[in-house]
């Protein structure tokens, strides 16, 4: 493989968002569904390469022929299928970068109970799917008992994490994982929109409501994927003059050294870990860690740097996003792209099953927990970390726009609260990373265990302390 085929390879991603946009403006299912272009332009390039129309076409013509891999060469599909790992660190590197840190007691006050009850759904995803592996998978299908993660993995962490935790369930030998996890993630995106929406038309029809009262939808631009021209606001400001260093590089350059200062310790860790417990024991865990949730708190440590030292505020926020949102249309598309269609038909069962057991829970959740544990707005509140749970944060923005569109509620400002706490454990953080070698090392006995006292320790909060109020009484 050459710099040419590469360049070449990576020319293709412009070509599948731009169609994925285009199908997006034109068909009036996908904008009601608000699926993201990148989505899109990812099951059309998984449809025109070697999966499908290669297959298809093999029937017609020689194996050598160039249409027998599709219109995607297998040069592209091996660039691609290296992009999604690399694009995750890229956005969780992102995450913190540029962003103010609140003082705790906002934190404590307006995103405890949206901690509890994101806390119990998100470790309830853990029970849920090691209950499966242990009672069905494992005894009759034969998988390893690390499948039980894949409904956290894909569900809460969504397709960057999933992609993240590639080389992970490489190493230790079920890389099938990772077809399934980028296919649990897609059930999870989908069903999060549709569910979503029939939720909210449930819940303004019984009243559960308290901002809107009916459902009139987006504007026709706004199903488009349009921003309306009276909302268009700059991508990111000027804070570096371009004839010192372009903005955009400037930005580019702190993600990068963010990534980079995960991977120095991530080194450090590995390196401690092998002169201590492995030396000790001969077992080691770390070396299956990947790097992105690292990747994180290198930006959080740089983060803390510049909220200190830089007096010219030169990190801005907008410009981080334009960046993080690039890596994670590169991830998605590529990711969908290269998902192996075999594997998922081989484990179709089983990834049934597990789809079905997440998607159970965390309507469960939404409509038992929420009510009890968010103390005032519950719906409003809950229907972001409902969205959030079903595989991108996006999900959850998204419905609680449509059911707070004027933001006259809590639910915005609790939700980014909450996010500070949780993002760095669960939904791609470093529970999300050490679940599966966990798994491996101690058994999915154990982390059954824990993962459930850690959904006691969220519902018991949530119902007897924030559900209460009781957070508020004591500020």
């Amino acid at each position: 493989m050459n710099p040419e085929q590469v360049g070449f390879a990576l020319l293709y991603i412009g070509v599948f968002l731009l169609v994925g946009k285009m199908i997006r403006l034109k068909v009036k299912g996908l904008q009601n569904l608000f699926l993201p272009s990148s989505i899109i332009g990812g099951f059309v390039a998984l449809l025109l390469g070697p999966q499908v129309l290669g297959k298809i076409m093999l029937n017609f013509v020689s194996e050598d022929h160039f249409l027998a891999n599709g219109i995607m060469t297998a040069t592209i599909i091996d660039v691609w299928s290296a992009l999604p790992g690399l694009m995750i660190n890229v956005v969780f590197a992102s995450l913190f970068l540029g962003a103010t840190m609140p003082k705790l007691h906002d934190i404590w006050t307006f995103g405890g109970p949206q901690l509890a009850f994101g806390w119990a759904i998100g470790w309830g995803q853990y029970v849920i799917g090691l209950l499966v592996a242990i009672l069905i998978l494992t005894p009759f299908f034969d998988i390893p008992a690390m499948a039980g993660a894949l409904i956290e993995v894909a569900f809460e962490g969504g397709h960057g994490t999933a992609a993240g935790m590639a080389s992970t369930f490489e190493e230790l030998g079920f890389e099938e994982a990772f077809d399934l996890a980028i296919g649990l993630a897609t059930v999870g995106v989908l069903s999060g929109v549709v569910f979503g929406i029939i939720l909210i038309n449930w819940a303004v029809r019984r009243g559960k409501t308290k901002v809107i009262k009916d459902v009139n939808g987006f504007s026709e631009l706004r199903k488009q994927g349009i921003m309306e021209y009276q909302n268009r606001e700059p991508a990111g400001k000027m804070t570096t003059r371009p004839e010192s260093i372009e903005p955009l590089s400037f930005h580019l350059a702190i993600v990068m050294i963010a990534i980079l200062i995960g991977w120095l310790i991530l080194q450090g860790l590995i390196g401690l870990e092998s002169i201590t417990i492995t030396n000790w024991t001969g077992s080691s865990f770390m070396k299956y860690i990947p790097l992105f949730p690292i990747a994180m708190f290198g930006g959080i440590i740089l983060q803390v740097f510049f909220s200190k030292k830089d007096k010219y505020n030169l990190v801005d926020r907008r410009m981080i996003n334009r960046i993080q949102g690039l890596a994670l249309d590169v991830l998605i598309i590529t990711a969908i792209a290269t998902v192996s269609l075999d594997v998922i038909g081989e484990y179709l069962v089983p990834f049934l099953i597990l789809a079905v057991a997440g998607i159970s829970w965390n309507l469960f959740g939404f409509l038992i927990l929420a009510p009890k544990i968010i103390p005032d707005y519950w719906f409003e509140r809950g229907i972001g970390d409902f969205g959030q749970s079903m595989g991108v944060t996006a999900t959850g923005l998204l419905l609680m726009r449509i059911v707070d569109p004027e933001n006259e509620s809590p639910a915005f400002e609790a939700f980014g609260y909450k996010q500070l706490v949780y993002e760095p454990f669960l939904g791609g953080g470093l529970v999300t990373a050490l679940s599966v070698p966990f798994i491996v090392q101690f058994g999915a006995v154990a982390g059954l265990i824990f993962a459930s006292i850690m959904v006691i320790i969220g519902i018991v909060s949530g119902l007897f302390y924030f559900g209460k109020g009781k957070h508020i009484k004591n500020n």
